[in-house]
């Protein structure tokens, strides 16, 4: 667990989080999805990083890409000794139920593991700090839930490779302990290591929480989280659309 002083110490090239929130009824403005496949939000390569709510990079550490593979991406490029290289998402509503959907190719240089994705809530003492959160090391990936004691529950793991892309979708219903979660890896629906296809637990603390992507754990060697634009949905179709 970061310190106090890494928690709150300001990252370089920081941007300021946009003072907005959304809910799983509100579509974003300009968006072509139909009332029955949502789209709630969704950043913009073609736009740039000012399209996330906020970035945590040091300065020309993260932009657009392209990979011969998935086109225009983002990449996350967290230096060797840096604390993190993330992009911020919308503050969420508890009580909410949407999907999520991505696609990530990561390249980590040592066998620290690193977070790749957050569901974030603050103030991060006193409270879950990431409820929800994927992390990897250059051998596994794995996905976590944080309940309010700070306690990390292991829900699912499976190995993975350098360069390698994988697709993710979550269902996430916002609560403190009674919040739920239902996962897809490479389009596949997974069971949690308690036998079940949703985990019900924490997914919600503090008094804002919203989503995160990128690279996070100063480490030894450098780490690069290159992904898709994520998409957050009211339908799993919608969210996977852009994976």
């Amino acid at each position: 667990m970061p310190s106090s002083a890494h928690r709150h110490r300001t990252t370089a090239g920081v941007v300021a989080l946009s003072a907005f929130a959304i809910t799983c009824g509100t579509a974003v403005a300009g968006s072509s999805a139909t009332a029955a496949d949502t789209v709630l939000w969704t950043p913009s390569t073609s736009k740039g990083p000012s399209s996330f709510a906020g970035v945590q990079c040091a300065e020309g550490k993260f932009g657009v890409v392209k990979d011969p593979a998935k086109g225009s991406v983002w990449r996350a490029f967290q230096a060797a000794g840096e604390e993190r290289c993330e992009t911020l998402g919308p503050n969420l509503k508890e009580g909410s139920t949407f999907y999520l959907g991505w696609s990530s190719k990561l390249n980590i240089k040592d066998s620290n593991s690193r977070y790749v994705f957050q569901l974030k809530c603050s103030p991060s003492a006193g409270t879950a700090n990431h409820p929800i959160e994927i992390d990897a090391t250059s051998g596994r990936i794995r996905l976590q839930e944080w309940d309010t004691k700070h306690v990390a529950h292991t829900l699912w793991t499976a190995p993975t490779s350098n360069n390698q892309w994988h697709s993710y979708a979550l269902k996430i219903r916002l609560g403190r302990t009674n919040g739920t979660i239902d996962f897809w890896f490479d389009g596949v629906k997974q069971t949690f290591t308690n036998g079940s296809g949703t985990f019900k637990g924490t997914t919600w603390d503090g008094d804002r929480n919203y989503l995160k992507w990128g690279s996070y754990h100063p480490s030894p060697g450098n780490a690069t989280n290159t992904f898709t634009s994520p998409i957050m949905a009211t339908t799993l179709q919608a969210a996977t659309a852009g994976s």
